[in-house]
């Protein structure tokens, strides 16, 4: 059996790989691994026969391990392997690692058809396909037309339902390329929805000497993470998956409550302490979390978003407690600006249905606010740089909170307390 992985980065080397790895049976389930975009990783990994570090950093100290569970990597520009692995029956899941942004996905969660646009007259045209859409499509009508029976797609992107959200996208997009595939498509491949969780930062020159001093091997790509490791999945795998529940991974029916608790607190904590945050000089989550004035704007985000996490108010409790001792690693250098590119994409996700549920209550959220703030005054300049192809449009409208709300969210738009609360709530000019 195998894997196929579209999305070549260090979340997935320290996650999904590592999951594969570390269940009894990774020997039957090689991963064939492509970039989502530079095709660097796989150059890299492939010189190193697909292995690589594991530096799993400690508040006090580093572990190595050494990984294999990556049989071969491929750049994204090599449609022939991505289509003949996609193909072969021996292919039972697909695994993706491609940001929020890289589903295409428009306001309401189907396909963006305008940026789908010239991928899907590549196809009609019998040219390469280039986005994730676009992509598994192509794979499928190889596998179709081969024979290569039922599959699993499991997205592992923080996107609410991401099973459901990629099924969209997919179907949408074929249905405008490739009609006849639709049913097929309904038949023989299952979307498995998850929730993944562990805190992987970019690696450093720094890191890369210290994977060799602990190791001997002269590892080009190591990969750092911390020591804590999420994977909650829900759904069906028609043709067989490793026994990840062996190296901790759960399956349960309902994904939803595990989901909600990560998006919300994990993740936008993560994106108030990234904008509002590196607004006020920090650079990492460890710097940010250690300031007073972030601690109470994180409390009071937690206090609003676990209203809406269907989970005993004791055990959310611990995870907010368990939180704040990792946001608090400082061996650990996530920095916000990684965290604070496509904001977009994540602030729709992370925020809104809180910021919308707390509006309809009557209240206007302290904390909601202030990530929606932060995230303006990043727009206008202020603190981490803007990394997000979505921005545009917003950055257009920047100078006004309600035009930046009448695109974010445009039933929010026309609150005019709301509205002056966001506003009072970003920096203001110094004379």
């Amino acid at each position: 059996m195998r894997i196929v992985h579209l999305g070549l980065g260090n979340f997935f080397r320290a996650h999904q790989a590592w999951y594969t790895s570390a269940a009894p049976d990774a020997a039957q389930w090689p991963i064939a691994a492509f970039t989502g975009r530079s095709p660097g990783a796989a150059v890299a990994l492939n010189a190193q026969h697909g292995r690589y570090t594991l530096l799993v950093r400690g508040p006090e100290h580093d572990e190595a391990q050494m990984i294999g569970a990556v049989d071969a990597a491929y750049p994204s520009n090599d449609h022939q392997a991505w289509r003949e692995h996609l193909a072969a029956p021996r292919t039972a899941v697909v695994t993706l690692t491609v940001t929020e942004a890289g589903y295409l996905r428009d306001a309401d969660g189907g396909l963006d058809e305008s940026r789908a646009a010239a991928d899907v007259a590549a196809w009609l045209r019998g040219d390469a396909v280039q986005t994730v859409p676009g992509r598994l499509m192509a794979g499928l009508a190889e596998r179709r037309i081969s024979g290569g029976g039922p599959i699993a797609i499991v997205p592992c992107d923080n996107l609410p339902e991401n099973g459901a959200a990629v099924a969209r996208v997919l179907f949408d997009f074929t249905a405008l390329a490739e009609p006849a595939l639709v049913p097929w498509i309904r038949d023989s491949v299952s979307f498995v929805t998850t929730m993944v969780d562990r805190i992987t930062p970019r690696t450093t020159a720094e890191d890369v000497r210290v994977a060799r001093e602990l190791t001997g091997f002269d590892d080009a790509v190591p990969v750092v993470t911390e020591p804590f490791s999420e994977w909650v999945l829900s759904g069906v795998f028609p043709a067989g998956r490793p026994s990840w529940e062996a190296a901790g991974a759960r399956f349960v029916a309902d994904i939803v409550p595990h989901e909600q608790r990560k998006l919300l607190l994990l993740n936008g904590g993560h994106s108030l302490l990234a904008y509002a945050g590196s607004t006020r000089g920090h650079a990492t989550v460890a710097d940010a979390v250690t300031d007073p004035e972030c601690r109470t704007w994180l409390a009071q985000w937690w206090d609003e978003a676990s209203g809406y996490v269907p989970l005993p108010p004791g055990e959310l409790a611990e995870y907010r407690e368990a939180l704040l001792t990792r946001f608090g690693n400082g061996r650990i250098r996530h920095t916000l600006a990684q965290i604070a590119a496509d904001g977009s994409q994540k602030l729709p996700v992370r925020v809104l249905p809180v910021l919308r549920g707390e509006v309809a209550a009557g209240r206007l959220p302290a904390g909601a606010i202030r990530i929606v703030a932060g995230w303006i005054d990043h727009l206008r300049g202020a603190g981490a740089p803007v990394s997000d192809a979505g921005a545009a449009p917003f950055q257009a409208r920047a100078a006004s909170v309600r035009d930046v709300l009448a695109l974010l969210a445009p039933d929010l738009a026309g609150n005019d307390a709301l509205v002056a609360a966001v506003d009072h709530a970003t920096l203001k000019p110094t004379t």
